[in-house]
């Protein structure tokens, strides 16, 4: 079954997606997430001008020959835009072997390891009151697990919040240029051990809470903030630290119970490799479309099972519906699945384009058994919604030094 021809696609529907569709000779077709955030069209360049005329020709059933080829045969390895991009072809074709196979795409990986799919969602908010507030709704809808952020007060803008509550692509106007917001260590982390102690005390220890510090601290402030959280029972704290250097997550780990999570922008398993193999960690967060495909990642998720780590795959609204629908189906296989990061059902312009159907009970997402991903991009209706040059924000410090964002 020979790969006919690629197509490559970007809309935005509320915000900036690339789509890959691969079709074959029979006509049988998959669709893969190629999105990076702020760098879209990068990876578009990367798959029309690099990847797609290799690939015409090839037989679409060689799904791991593919990806050895696209990763190991263009010398240049690793990186996003490398990665996103071998993570959109190879997604697309476990689409199509689904389809030719007539099953759902878990069932070749192995089959269920459960029934359904434990998520947490995000209760943002201006105040503490807010995101307590919030989080009591999301309670209401039977999630199980929530993640917390807050705006520091007399700090502008922190990360899960936005100034008047916009998303960063409205806070950049006409002339898209990075927004930039305000960090400050001592406010931060004089501030959240409170929003963690209110919530304890409204809503008790039966909900699990999480929180992002999104790479902002030190290894010796995350240490101490680990320990600060730790009467509140976190299911775990992300990205503590950043992890170009993963020793710092041994600093972390040796003063704090808290469990750690990382991973979100890691393209590889040599990203993850001495965190998982010192446990130094709790929980891999990498994506399918940033980590190169399913492939890979059931890789990852088998090499960090054998140290008693689980997966929970990012899930921001930055990744695409098809994305989110190749995650279901690799929770539902992972043996060592922890929890799945899930930002809602989408807003009518994205569900306008995408095509999917999934319900949430109880805190777990259940979806219907379909031939491949259980997802659909309809081409027309993505014209409707042209790609709008954009960028995620930067942080500096009071002093206006750079920080991480």
């Amino acid at each position: 079954m020979k790969i006919k021809d690629i197509k490559v696609f970007i809309c935005s529907p509320g915000r900036n997606f690339v789509t890959v569709k691969i079709i074959t000779e029979n006509g049988t077709y998959g669709i893969g997430d190629a999105t990076l955030n702020g760098r879209e069209m990068a990876v578009v360049a990367y798959l029309q001008e690099h990847i797609a005329p290799c690939l015409i020709g090839k037989d679409a059933q060689q799904i791991e020959d593919i990806w050895q080829y696209l990763y190991k045969g263009a010398y240049w390895r690793k990186g996003p835009v490398t990665m996103a991009a071998i993570g959109a072809i190879d997604t697309a074709l476990w689409d199509i072997k689904g389809k030719q196979a007539n099953l759902p795409v878990y069932q070749l990986l192995g089959g269920r390891s459960r029934s359904g799919v434990t998520v947490y969602g995000h209760a943002n908010g201006e105040t503490i009151e807010e995101v307590l507030t919030n989080l009591g709704t999301m309670i209401d809808e039977g999630y199980k697990a929530v993640r917390l952020q807050c705006s520091i007060p007399n700090v502008k803008g922190t990360y899960g919040t936005m100034e008047g509550k916009k998303n960063y692509y409205e806070l950049q106007g006409n002339r898209p240029l990075p927004p930039e917001q305000e960090w400050s260590t001592s406010k931060y982390m004089n501030f959240v051990p409170e929003l963690f102690k209110q919530a304890r005390e409204r809503f008790g220890f039966d909900i699990g809470l999480c929180h992002d510090v999104h790479s902002r601290l030190t290894p010796i402030e995350a240490a101490r903030l680990g320990k600060l959280l730790e009467p509140y029972n976190l299911l775990f704290l992300e990205d503590a630290v950043t992890s170009e250097n993963p020793e710092g997550y041994q600093i972390v780990r040796e003063h704090t119970v808290v469990p750690l999570a990382v991973g979100e922008i890691f393209t590889t398993v040599w990203d993850a490799k001495v965190l998982i193999e010192k446990q130094w960690i709790d929980y891999i967060r990498t994506a399918i479309t940033h980590g190169g495909g399913i492939t890979p990642l059931k890789k990852l998720a088998d090499f960090a099972a054998m140290y008693h780590i689980r997966t929970a795959p990012h899930g921001a609204p930055d990744l695409s519906p098809i994305c989110f629908m190749a995650h279901m189906h690799f929770n539902l296989w992972a043996p060592n699945f922890g929890i799945q990061e899930f930002i809602g059902f989408g807003t009518p312009e994205l569900n306008d384009v995408f095509k999917y159907d999934v319900e949430l009970k109880e805190g777990l997402l259940y979806m219907q058994d379909k031939p491949g991903l259980g997802v659909d991009f309809d081409e027309e209706a993505a014209k409707k919604y042209p790609y709008k040059r954009s960028y995620l924000p930067v942080s500096r410090l009071e002093d206006g030094t750079l920080w991480n964002w």
